[in-house]
């Protein structure tokens, strides 16, 4: 018997099967999930190549600084983003991680300095009123050394000073109201500024350096004496009757220094890194020095 199959109607043929293509259909509901997807990975995507490392900031108070809303900025131009704030493990310090714009890496360097602007309102100056609506931001000012990623922010902005101007150093048994930014002044002119202050190494004087202009700096002598105006100085005579001498309003809220130099000829002009005692008040004939120096003209 032949294995064959046997065609019902004789013609020798056997039918054919007919298949019918399946046809898959995409749900209408899923369309607005799906485009959603795609535009949150191209926003993540883009946001993860526009920013770069991430660094460490060290404050010592960090309120109103929070995650995903305070910028980090230099010039008026953001150039990061705080990520995380918390305390650090010895909860001596608030730990502000960030990230900085990839454009803006290099900012990340020994020597630069972040701190945290504020609202501030002062005899000398009114800080910081952006800051009101917005809350704080944390402002750079950028270093020239090597790259770096963990960072002490500072308490106070940084004295803006010209590298080319003299760099003294005073001492003094106490501070009074003189903090960084109090004003230097030579017959009631501003010609410099307190970069820093702090105690001395066996915390027996006040170190107080400061910046003086470079085109006050032939003023300083070696002879200069520095007293602190952070006050009032008041003297009652029979004839006079009181007197009372400030150097300036702002300086009996903020804090000054005022020197004078003596008419000596041959008085050498003092050298960075030159140290002089700051003194409570100064000597009557201290204010009647006026010797003649030149200084450079204003361009």
């Amino acid at each position: 018997m032949n294995d064959s199959r046997i065609d019902p109607e004789g013609s020798g043929e056997l039918p054919t099967a007919t298949l019918k293509g399946r046809t898959w259909t995409f749900p209408v509901v899923w369309i607005v999930p799906v485009l959603a997807a795609v535009v949150a990975g191209y926003l993540m995507y883009d946001r993860v190549r526009e920013y770069g490392p991430e660094i460490t900031l060290k404050f010592e108070d960090a309120g109103g600084v929070k995650a995903g809303q305070t910028p980090i900025r230099y010039r008026g131009v953001p150039v990061g983003e705080v990520t995380e704030v918390e305390l650090s493990e010895d909860q001596k310090y608030a730990v502000v991680k960030a990230r900085l714009r990839r454009p803006a890496v290099s900012i990340a360097r020994e020597g630069t300095m972040f701190w945290i602007v504020r609202p501030e309102v002062g005899i000398n100056s009114i800080t910081g009123l952006g800051t009101v609506i917005t809350g704080p931001q944390i402002e750079v000012l950028p270093g020239g050394g090597k790259p770096k990623w963990e960072f002490v922010g500072l308490a106070n902005p940084p004295v803006q000073s010209e590298n080319e101007g003299l760099k003294i150093l005073l001492l003094s048994v106490r501070v009074g109201s003189l903090k960084t930014g109090s004003p230097v002044f030579y017959r009631g002119i501003e010609v410099g500024a307190v970069q820093d202050v702090r105690l001395g190494p066996d915390a027996t004087t006040v170190n107080i350096r400061v910046s003086i202009k470079k085109r006050y700096a032939p003023l300083v002598r070696e002879g200069s004496k520095f007293w602190n105006v952070s006050g009032v100085e008041m003297s009652v005579g029979l004839l006079r009757g009181m007197e009372i001498r400030m150097e300036s309003l702002g300086s009996l809220v903020a804090g000054g220094i005022a020197f004078s130099t003596p008419e000596e000829k041959d008085g050498r002009p003092a050298r960075n890194g030159a140290v002089f005692r700051l003194y409570d008040e100064p000597k009557k004939e201290w204010r009647e020095w006026n010797p003649k120096i030149a200084i450079p003209q204003e361009k």
